[in-house]
């Protein structure tokens, strides 16, 4: 049996294990949160070097894009330095495929007619691909990143000017705590809603959910949430604020949307190469051999026009 354990800086509640069965191969996929002490983290990894086949980097990003140039989060990738056998993913190699076609599936099987739709997405820069496919085909679209990443107070509007803004602060932003920028431990658990005027007027609300979860107005009627790592009791908490439909991009397992990095980490070991030896081209071929598909779940009636 493969096993592939995403080590995160959330929060424990979140914590899930199944066992599955891939292209003939058993897997149990595990997720376990630290509560955001990295000494635990750094202990685990170490722990468990060897003895898993791959490690997803939950909770967190070692790596983000801007221009074609990396950035990486030094903090983060200290965590790692356990992982001498076992390698590591942070998911950013399905961000930049598998959330791109996601876009481009939905669209070209009329589930989602983007040309239609208002997006929010929280945040661009984790979801390069994410963010570019939307940019190309939404009515219209928000980028949240000055507001719930650096909690400064204007949306951006256009995709070009998120590429100039990330190539500016990125090299700034990959030196701070990551606990300023992104919610860890308990923080995951906290929902203190915030640009409640850019939630009321999106027709789909996009991206990371902790950053969704943690800002989301109470009311979120008629709206489309596409993301991924919801639980079970996430998708009761948005059926109750009264979210139309759910679209995850990675597969639902007994109730639950695995992240990104759990899923890169199921992929490389499938594929058996390192994930720097890979290109966009082995993930996307291993995910049409998988007959990937989004998760979408009907949660409330959608509104009459």
């Amino acid at each position: 049996m493969k096993r592939v354990v995403s080590i995160s800086l959330g929060s424990a509640t979140r914590n899930k294990k199944v066992h599955v069965t891939l292209l003939g191969e058993e897997f149990e996929i595990e997720r376990i949160g630290t509560g955001g002490d990295m000494q635990k983290y750094k202990e685990m990894v170490a722990e468990l070097d060897g003895k898993v086949d791959a490690f997803g980097v939950g909770g967190s990003d070692i790596y983000l894009y801007a221009g074609g140039k990396r950035y990486i989060f030094k903090e983060i990738m200290d965590l790692l330095a356990g992982a001498k056998q076992t390698p590591f993913v942070d998911g950013s190699g399905l961000k930049h495929t598998l959330e791109r076609k996601t876009v481009t599936y939905l669209q070209e099987n009329g589930i989602v007619d983007f040309r239609t739709k208002r997006v929010l997405l929280v945040s661009a820069v984790d979801r390069f691909g994410m963010a570019e496919a939307l940019a190309g085909l939404a009515k219209s679209i928000v980028f949240g990143d000055l507001m719930f990443g650096l909690g400064v107070p204007i949306p951006v509007r256009s995709w070009s000017t998120v590429q100039t803004l990330a190539k500016i602060m990125l090299p700034v932003i990959v030196k701070l705590p990551f606990k300023w920028l992104y919610p860890t431990g308990d923080k995951q658990e906290k929902n203190t809603p915030a640009y409640g005027k850019y939630f009321a007027e999106a027709d789909v609300i996009a991206g990371d959910f902790l950053f969704i979860s943690r800002f989301m107005p109470e009311d979120l009627r008629g709206k489309i949430v596409f993301t991924n790592t919801t639980t079970a009791q996430d998708v009761v908490e948005l059926t109750r604020r009264g979210v139309t439909t759910l679209i995850t991009t990675t597969p639902v397992f007994e109730g639950r949307s695995f992240a990104t990095n759990v899923m890169e980490a199921v992929l490389i070991t499938l594929l058996g190469k390192r994930p720097e030896a890979l290109t966009p081209d082995d993930y996307f071929r291993k995910l049409e051999e998988l007959g990937w598909t989004p998760g979408i779940q009907q949660l409330n009636p959608v509104p009459a026009a």
